[in-house]
């Protein structure tokens, strides 16, 4: 497995985690509304439901946003390479090694720090389309690209 394909990997896996995370939270949530409504009646009652029923919109909401994350890296193949920088490029500038796919945190994979940006970013707008050897300036900040996968 590439470099490349470990970093992208590592993103899916993230992202499943969080989705997993949320999904179990929903449960749980519902788990308590069930429980609560064995030994609660009155208004006490429905505000604690009502609560539970705004948590859970939240939480499908986070899960949405999340889906289309996962939905952006299945459309990445990470083996394939590129000679301009496009979505699925992994990029290496004299500051940052930015992976294109989605705006995500941070992860560390082997050793090396890694930022996934979105193509529509500041910074991912800017270096879109450029190739090895270009100079970027953003945020007062210069961005010269070393490689592309």
């Amino acid at each position: 497995m590439t470099f490349k394909q470990k970093v992208h990997q590592n993103y899916r896996q993230l992202i499943q985690d969080k989705i997993d995370v949320f999904q179990d939270m929903i449960v749980a949530l519902t788990e308590d509304s069930k429980n609560d409504a064995k030994g609660s009646a009155g208004d006490k009652h429905e505000t604690a439901l009502s609560m539970m029923h705004i948590e859970q919109e939240k939480l499908n909401r986070k899960i949405s946003e999340y889906l289309e994350l996962r939905y952006i890296l299945e459309k990445i193949d990470p083996s394939q390479n590129h000679n301009k920088i496009a979505l699925g490029s992994l990029v290496q500038t004299n500051s940052l090694l930015l992976y294109f796919s989605a705006a995500l945190p941070k992860i560390i994979v082997e050793n090396k720090t890694v930022f996934a940006i979105s193509p529509q970013s500041p910074l991912g707008s800017q270096l879109l389309g450029k190739t090895i050897g270009t100079l970027v300036t953003v945020n007062e900040k210069d961005y010269f690209i070393n490689s592309i996968e």
